[in-house]
């Protein structure tokens, strides 16, 4: 496996142009729900014929916070024309928002007939920088049930959920499938922080110049460490079962027993969740030994931080994986290394 990963470190990953950016077309009222309350979306940013609708969704955080998510669709399903349709949970990065964590999914929604529900998210006391917060998993868990009630006619296909994120959102989907396996038909997750107290000893490795240092007041490791303290409750050593809680390394076997089926993206160049092989490998390969028969798979490469999760990048080849996209788009590459799964879900046990 080191053999591979110095590698890897040679390769360039190759980006695949699959669709064109998406800009959001203007959302109807989404009317109220006993949980949340819809809102309209500029519509001088949308094109004409935009094969994605957006709608932009309220519900109350487990602390009682008011909080946004975006709700993404294909244009021709609404009101008067609503089957049951798969929905993809997608919590976003660190510092990002639900609205940002839309923009990458392009108009894939539209291609496959899913859709994606991008909450803005609470953690503990911060609103962008949950950092697995256990109130926030909750909240992501319900999101079926949100969005249900928010968009009365919209229908979910509950055999149908998934869950992606990249880094802190591949994080919490992890911590999602852990806690809640029963919700999910299938997870992927890209350059996720899967063991918290390392990702915040090595913080202050993050790259930050002149101009970041002025724009975060002062080095950007340091500032996010202050960030995780005051989430979390305190660094590592006096909050050590707090920031266990928020690590899926902690949830290796619940996860290993789940047979769900899971992608685990990671890079060996990324200079944000610095050492990926101490964090997503390090998970993927425990649960392997856990259960050999589990349905993971593990697909490495040298790309910039969760840059492979967009739709001009990776992000249509893990919807084909899932059968959530036709299987053209699974356009292999020799730069890309797959590890797949040793057997499918139907025979893990």
């Amino acid at each position: 496996m080191r053999q591979l990963l110095r590698m890897l470190r040679s390769l360039a990953l190759a980006v695949v142009t699959v669709v064109p950016p998406f800009v959001p077309a203007a959302a109807q009222d989404a009317g109220s729900g006993a949980s949340a309350v819809g809102g309209p979306i500029a519509a001088q940013s949308a094109p004409k014929h935009a094969a994605v609708r957006t709608w932009l969704i309220h519900y109350r955080a487990h602390n009682g916070t008011r909080t946004a998510a975006w709700v993404l669709l294909p244009s021709w399903y609404g009101p008067r024309n609503h089957p049951p349709i798969p929905l993809i949970v997608s919590p976003h990065g660190r510092g990002l928002s639900g609205r940002a964590n839309a923009a990458l999914w392009g108009s894939l929604p539209s291609v496959g007939s899913f859709a994606v529900v991008n909450p803005d998210g609470q953690g503990r006391l911060l609103p962008r920088y949950s950092w697995g917060s256990p109130g926030q998993i909750e909240d992501l868990a319900r999101m079926p049930t949100i969005v249900e009630k928010t968009l009365p006619w919209l229908h979910v296909d509950r055999s149908r959920v998934y869950a992606f994120g990249g880094s802190m959102g591949g994080q919490e989907t992890l911590l999602l499938l852990a806690r809640h396996p029963r919700m999910l038909a299938g997870a992927a997750v890209f350059d996720s922080v899967t063991d918290l107290a390392r990702q915040y000893h090595l913080m202050p490795r993050i790259a930050c110049n002149a101009r970041c240092r002025v724009l975060e007041g002062g080095p950007i490791g340091r500032v996010l460490q202050s960030y995780v303290r005051e989430e979390v409750g305190g660094p590592p050593a006096r909050a050590r079962r707090a920031f266990s809680v928020r690590s899926p390394l902690t949830y290796a076997r619940a996860i290993a027993a789940s047979c769900v089926p899971l992608q685990m993206w990671w890079s060996v160049a990324d200079r944000i969740v610095v050492d990926q092989q101490q964090q997503s490998g390090k998970l993927f390969w425990k649960l392997r030994a856990l259960n050999p028969d589990a349905p993971v798979q593990a697909f490495v490469g040298n790309w910039i931080h969760s840059s492979e999760m967009r739709a001009s990048a990776r992000l249509p080849f893990a919807l084909a994986v899932f059968g959530l996209l036709p299987s053209r788009y699974k356009l292999w590459t020799t730069d890309l290394h797959a590890v797949p799964p040793s057997r499918t879900a139907d025979s893990c046990s």
